[in-house]
């Protein structure tokens, strides 16, 4: 009796054991399936660099890769990437990881085509092919099943003949993006910054009607299987549209939508009606909803998001506060200027947290004209969609890629990213233009938990970083300290003439306050500085014939400091002159011709 109530009781102890176990099995199964983490390989340290919300990691896939441009994953989890300037004259790359722990071990380039480097953006799969872009061609490649690279010829689809364009050959990038009708959509950039009488030269007016419109600044429509198309094949699908780079057909909502890069330099060309800060953070960057027959009004009409309008360029009539009478096509999301956005994804997958679903990443690749403030973008972003339009502000997904805390000039950027790519499982991958990394984003929290708790230091880095956030017009000034120490130089070498108010004497010595000497040619300003400057002249109208004599003992950091503090007050509003311009010009003087 007792050896049987034993034998019982251990039965009855396994059986509650094995329901044990078994429940344990089915609460991990759920785990698993509620964070998604399921079979995704480990991070790398830190996040390979990047930060991230709460719940998501990062693991490295390749590094050092050259000039990455746009990317793509194919259904088995291979990544192929456009390259630009690609040293083997081979335009993109293809990368497997072989034994699922995130990172690329076979690296292979390839491509049958001739490509200059120059551009080349597009890379993306659809119906079986692999498309991609150079300068000024439209190309696709069969890719076979269980190969990673493609075995057959590239087969030209779209060709631009762009070298022989009157207008010039600025903004060819070529993105694409494809309907499921069989239609491919190419933008063709505007050459011009504003379709100006003289492009980027200071006061120049804009061409009406701009000429540039017929062929450029919009969306072409092509087939995305016939070859040999050119733009004359195509049909134009929208306009007004100066520079796009990051586009994506949303299957969803069967519609394009589409970033524009906004025009540059309104201090440089109208400083009478923007301020050095007003430049860095306008234009915005408008993203679109792009229908046939729409117009976003470029040239004559630019999006300022402080004022939530659309006002007219000062280059046809605009002075910062004038609105156009003709309705162009609206932003859904207006982004501070200069963010540079390059590439457009919305999100299908499963692995994340629901609030991403069908939202919209963006690729900030960053500016290179915001001097005085910090450089701005370097980032991605998202903007939550509901219902085919965004749902709530746009906030920073992924950060950390500039590797520094503050962007002077754009070369400081460590990395800048470029494009966004979905592998089959949902993982994001992430490409930079400067040494060619490729990142993977996963999940793996508890996506039921996910909320406002896991978004708050993406929301704070938003609000702090140099790059990110809207600048002080004072202390973010990166000229602060050099303007105060050139006031301290101008006032021992340049005052006893020009006065300590920049206002000359009215007799002799002529004003540096507003003055066309100052606002024109750095070139010329320099060198006056340098070689001095004798006989007559004019300045804001009043002539002046006295000797400057040469100030060439000054050396190239002092001459910089001087014309930067010179350039930034006195009403000239400018942007500062580097010892580096100093020393250029100092080796090569080649004075502009005198007014």
């Amino acid at each position: 009796m007792t050896l049987r109530i034993r034998l019982l009781s251990s039965v009855s102890t396994r059986v509650k054991i094995l329901s044990f176990l078994g429940l344990a099995f089915i609460i991990s199964i759920s785990f698993i399936r509620s964070n998604g983490s399921a079979g995704l390989p480990d991070k790398s340290p830190n996040n390979g660099g990047l930060f991230l919300p709460g719940g998501f990691e990062a693991v490295v896939v390749a590094d050092s890769l050259g000039k990455a441009r746009h990317l793509a994953v194919n259904s088995n989890g291979d990544i192929y990437v456009k390259m630009r300037n690609p040293i083997n004259k081979m335009g993109s790359i293809a990368l497997r990881d072989t034994d699922n722990d995130g990172k690329a071990d076979i690296v292979q380039s390839f491509g049958d085509y001739p490509d200059e480097g120059n551009y080349g953006t597009a890379m993306r799969i659809h119906k079986g092919y692999l498309y991609f872009t150079t300068a000024g061609e439209v190309f696709r490649t069969k890719l076979t099943p269980g190969k990673l690279v493609p075995e057959g010829k590239s087969e030209l689809l779209v060709k631009d003949d762009y070298r022989n364009d009157p207008h010039g050959s600025s903004h060819i990038a070529k993105p694409i993006a494809f309907d499921d009708k069989g239609n491919m959509y190419v933008p063709f950039g505007s050459p011009s910054d504003v379709c100006g009488i003289k492009d980027r030269q200071p006061g120049s007016l804009g061409q009406d009607p701009c000429p540039e419109l017929a062929e450029h600044a919009g969306v072409w429509k092509f087939s995305d299987s016939k070859p040999n198309q050119t733009q004359k094949d195509g049909v134009r699908y929208a306009t007004g549209i100066r520079s796009i780079v990051a586009m994506e057909w949303n299957k969803k909502e069967n519609a394009l939508f589409a970033l524009q890069h906004g025009r540059d330099d309104f201090v440089r060309q109208f400083p009478d009606y923007y301020n050095p800060w007003q430049s860095a953070l306008l234009p915005a960057e408008e993203f679109f909803k792009v229908t046939e027959g729409s117009d976003g009004g470029w040239p004559y009409v630019y999006y300022d998001y402080m004022q939530n309008k659309k006002l007219l360029n000062p280059e046809y009539g605009g002075d910062g506060k004038k609105e156009p009478t003709k309705k162009y096509l609206q932003p859904l999301v207006a982004f501070p200027g200069h963010f540079a956005p390059n590439d457009l994804f919305f999100y299908t997958g499963n692995q994340f947290p629901d609030r991403y679903k069908d939202g919209a990443f963006v690729a900030f690749h960053g500016s290179t004209i915001r001097a005085p403030y910090p450089q701005g973008g370097y980032f991605i972003g998202f903007v939550p969609f509901k219902n085919g339009a965004p749902s709530g502000d746009w906030e920073v997904f992924a950060d950390g890629f500039p590797g520094v805390d503050t962007i002077v000039n754009t070369s400081n950027a460590m990395y800048r990213p470029m494009g966004i790519a979905m592998g089959p499982d949902g993982s994001l991958y992430f490409s930079e233009s400067e040494k060619g990394k490729i990142w993977r984003v996963m999940y793996k929290g508890d996506k039921k938990k996910f909320g406002p708790a896991q978004l708050t230091a993406m929301q704070k880095r938003k609000e702090t970083q140099p790059h990110i956030k809207t600048p002080d017009i004072v202390k973010d000034n990166v000229n602060t300290a050099k303007i105060a120490a050139g006031g301290k130089l101008y006032s021992t070498y340049c005052a006893t003439c020009h006065q300590a108010d920049g206002k000359g004497d009215g007799t002799r010595f002529p004003p540096l306050e507003n003055s066309e000497y100052v606002k024109g040619d750095p070139r010329r300003l320099v060198n006056i500085v340098l070689n001095g400057l004798s006989g007559p002249i004019t300045v804001n109208g009043v002539g002046y014939n006295e000797v400057m004599p040469p100030n060439s003992y000054l050396t190239d950091d002092q001459i910089s400091l001087i014309l930067t503090y010179v350039r930034a007050n006195f009403k000239n509003n400018l942007n500062g002159i580097t010892p580096q311009q100093v020393a250029r010009i100092r080796a090569n003087p080649n004075p502009a011709p005198r007014n």
